[in-house]
């Protein structure tokens, strides 16, 4: 079985986050770890409180996953301070982690900031670079690639941009913003679109989450880049198509729709 970890803070409520993360992993058959950046009070109306773990405590669960189940792939999520961004790069250098995929996380669909403004350039300065690929949406592909973006060809100029300046694959995302679930993938000088279809659910929560953990399931199993980053979109599609509708604000998607109940 392969096997992915993911670094990303846990949501209580269950939708994004580790939780997402997880559960993603089972449904896609790998064997799913986590590292645990915070602790996050949050549901579908908003994020109430953020406990980080400390730099310590994150090394130490990083040194006992590389040490003893060596994940194939590698996701990571949330990281809200400079010190912790640092903790995980030095410790994927020390390891040589593989098949990385970061999902820069700066807010959340509530609109609750999740990265503390002097922690991004150390994101962009030591963590970014090592990533194979960045999966930015559209507010945070404009603050990595410093232009606005309006346009298809807005966001193939904004991941060309940000590939150049961090040596990598990039997906922006078009989402809601901009043209519903239509992607470009800008990787070796070529852009590739991923067009989706238009799927009526407000209820989104992790959806930035789950996409980025399915394509580093796809990687750990062997799949080349855009093959990982299709079989995520159609998992994706598959999950917000269910209608599963809990809490009172954008509620989580499926995850298991694909797992039979046979209690």
């Amino acid at each position: 079985m392969k096997t992915v970890l993911t670094i990303a803070g846990s949501d209580c409520s269950g939708g994004a986050g580790i939780q997402a993360d997880l559960k993603t992993m089972t449904s896609l058959g790998v064997y799913g770890m986590s590292a645990v950046t915070a602790l996050t009070a949050q549901n579908t109306t908003g994020v109430y409180g953020i406990l980080d773990s400390t730099p310590e405590f994150l090394a130490n669960q990083l040194d006992c996953i590389f040490t003893d189940i060596r994940p194939d792939a590698v996701k990571i999520g949330m990281v809200s301070k400079k010190e912790l961004i640092k903790v995980i790069a030095d410790k994927l250098e020390q390891y040589q982690a593989k098949q990385i995929v970061i999902d820069p996380v700066m807010v959340s669909t509530s609109k609750s900031r999740l990265l503390e403004e002097d922690a991004l350039y150390t994101l962009m300065e030591f963590l970014l670079p090592l990533a194979d690929l960045i999966t930015p949406n559209i507010p945070e592909a404009e603050l990595l690639a410093g232009s606005r973006i309006e346009t298809e060809r807005d966001m193939t100029q904004a991941a060309e941009r940000i590939a150049d300046r961090f040596h990598t694959a990039v997906l922006v995302k078009g989402g809601h913003q901009l043209n519903d679930a239509n992607d470009v993938l800008y990787r070796e000088g070529q852009a590739v679109w991923f067009y989706g279809k238009r799927i009526d659910n407000p209820n989104t929560h992790g959806t930035g989450c789950t996409l980025s953990s399915a394509i580093a399931c796809g990687l750990a199993k062997g799949y080349s880049m855009e093959e990982s980053v299709e079989r995520a979109k159609q998992y994706l599609s598959n999950a917000l198509s269910t209608d599963l509708n809990l809490g009172k604000g954008s509620g989580p998607l499926n995850h298991c729709f694909s797992i039979e109940n046979t209690l």
